[in-house]
């Protein structure tokens, strides 16, 4: 009988997440105890920081994304908890000062009349929307400058603005990384989109504009207040024992560090890039003030930032090469390797295999599988697609 080397970890969950192994953590961490025998747990495409959340109190973890987004996700669950001296309290009273200062004069109310007709309902979008034109003198004021009548109204967005404002003035504060994902939370849950940020809806029905007046009328500040409030009871305030590392480097760049490890890869398995669907969490980590893309003379409606990665495993004409050179570098540096992926992949199982017995000619490697459900998060007509989910694990002989 094989003796669990790790225990399965109830973490918080900050934000929805295309592709997240959440549901099948359990069989994620299966794979890893087969092949960990010491050293750090490179989690190589962190994402949501989920395998941080699971794992962080059990191993020392080395958590990279090359969205910088994810290590504050990350930083959230492998930071040391000591003298916080912060509540959510604290944090909304200075930010209903900032909001009174400046913005309780341009909101545009949602909650009266109680039923709008759909006249009505576009008429306050568009008027929302005209704070895009603005030019406002106050410092924060990127979200509502940038996004107001799209994913979410202009009192959220001037929410998320006076929030994200006092979140900096503890950025020294062990808490800073739990408050910012706190936001991220309120942000997903008030967005009146799929739970992504690739394109928000127009009302162009009644039952479209009553489903967008649901999220219109919750408030950025009870959803910021309860995931705070939880995060900071279920996280622990005694110091970790274990050196862990938050980077947001290439793929290539990160491995290129690890030597006589564990690497957990879940590299993107389809064409969509994640800094599409998730660039208005990035703009929210780094509160940066980007330049908008735009086409043809327009600015692309789901208002991106010009400058976005672009993964090479979403690209099929690069995939192959992207493997082969992570597959290469782990090989070197005496690594054990865990790789997710799908059977609907942007490259074959069987060239996938192909590929690892021609690089891993030294290791031992075996292939597993279960049936999972992947969310599209609205990409396409179903919510969520069968797939059968593969962990290749790979170990030096």
């Amino acid at each position: 009988m094989t003796t669990s080397k790790f225990e399965l970890v109830d973490s918080i969950q900050y934000i929805k997440y295309m592709g997240s192994k959440t549901k099948i953590l359990p069989f994620v961490i299966s794979g890893i105890e087969e092949v960990y025998e010491g050293g750090f747990i490179c989690d190589l495409f962190a994402g949501s920081g989920t395998l941080s959340g699971a794992l962080g109190t059990q191993a020392p973890i080395i958590s990279n994304d090359i969205q910088f987004y994810s290590s504050i996700l990350s930083k959230a669950y492998l930071t040391d908890w000591n003298n916080l001296e912060v509540t959510s309290e604290i944090v909304i009273d200075k930010a209903q000062e900032y909001f009174d200062n400046h913005y309780k004069d341009l909101i545009a109310d949602y909650q009266y009349p109680l039923i709008l007709n759909l006249k009505e309902f576009n008429k306050l979008e568009k008027k929302n929307q005209g704070l895009i034109k603005k030019e406002f003198k106050n410092e924060w004021h990127l979200f509502t400058k940038y996004y107001s009548g799209t994913w979410w109204s202009a009192e959220q967005c001037a929410w998320i603005d006076s929030i994200r404002k006092v979140i900096e003035d503890f950025k020294e504060n062990p808490a800073f990384n739990t408050m910012l994902s706190s936001l991220m939370y309120a942000m997903a849950y008030n967005s009146q989109g799929t739970g992504h940020y690739a394109q928000y809806r127009d009302a162009k029905t009644d039952s479209s504009m009553k489903d967008i007046l649901i999220y219109r009328r919750k408030s950025i500040i009870e959803y910021f207040i309860r995931k705070l409030d939880s995060a900071l009871e279920k996280l622990p305030n005694t110091p970790s024992k274990y050196n862990h590392q938050i980077h947001s480097l290439d793929y290539l760049d990160c491995l290129e560090t690890i030597h006589d490890s564990t690497i957990y890869a879940d590299p993107p398995y389809c064409f969509v890039h994640y800094s599409r669907f998730y660039h208005a969490i990035e703009t929210l980590s780094l509160y940066d003030y980007p330049q908008i893309q735009v086409k043809n003379g327009k600015i692309v409606k789901g208002r991106y930032r010009e400058i976005r990665h672009q993964s090479p495993f979403s690209i099929r004409s690069k995939v192959k090469e992207a493997f082969e050179e992570m597959f290469k570098i782990i090989s070197k540096n005496n690594c054990s390797l865990v790789l997710s992926y799908s059977d609907t992949g942007m490259i074959s199982i069987e060239e996938l295999l192909n590929l690892a017995k021609n690089i891993f000619q030294k290791h031992y490697i075996n292939i597993k599988s279960i049936d999972h459900q992947h969310m599209t998060m609205g990409r396409f007509n179903d919510r969520d697609r069968d797939v059968k989910e593969l962990l290749i694990t790979v170990k030096p002989k």
